[in-house]
């Protein structure tokens, strides 16, 4: 028997996020990357961090900056994926938390958000996408390249000591800079 999340018929909607989705956004995020709930996906940072990944007020940050939204992927009106999208400069978007539900990974949703990111990113007027991702998540980087990301050759420190950001369980965390055309 198929469900939405598998049946190929059902309904996938995008919709910029309001205020109001703000607890619905840290629960997907929390559940894509942190904690045993994160272990039924493959995006788990788990063994990396602990603690938060993000929080309300963070997501209601950037629901109310200029230039900024969060997308929202429905999938008959269920909230399955997000990806926040900020015009960093004329030709460059910025695409983060990225997160799809640990249950439904693996079944095209994050290249679909990929996608919708491209084409908003475009209506914007930007010809590139630009994204951090810990240096640490080899399966992840893989996929990334999967869908066009190179690496720039830029790295960015990790926020050790901002527990906003989480707990490391692990030394040596750096991000990764990533850019790719948008297509």
């Amino acid at each position: 028997m198929s469900t939405p999340m598998t049946d190929p018929a059902a309904a996938r909607t995008f919709r910029v996020a309001e205020p109001v989705d703000g607890p619905a956004i840290v629960e997907l995020v929390e559940s894509a990357y942190r904690g045993d709930a994160s272990r039924a996906g493959w995006t788990t940072e788990a063994d990396l961090l602990g603690g938060q990944r993000t929080d309300l007020e963070a997501v209601h940050e950037l629901i109310r900056a200029d230039d900024s939204q969060i997308v929202l992927l429905l999938v008959d009106g269920e909230l399955v994926a997000c990806c926040h999208l900020a015009l960093e400069r004329a030709d460059t978007a910025y695409l983060g938390l990225f997160a799809v539900r640990p249950d439904t990974q693996g079944r095209g949703l994050g290249s679909a958000v990929v996608a919708e990111a491209d084409r908003r990113a475009r209506a914007w007027g930007a010809s590139r996408l630009r994204m951090t991702v810990i240096s640490a998540r080899t399966d992840l980087l893989a996929w990334y390249h999967r869908l066009g990301f190179a690496p720039t050759g830029a790295t960015e420190p990790f926020p050790y000591g901002d527990e906003r950001f989480g707990i490391p369980a692990v030394p040596d965390l750096e991000f990764l800079v990533l850019e790719r055309a948008i297509t």
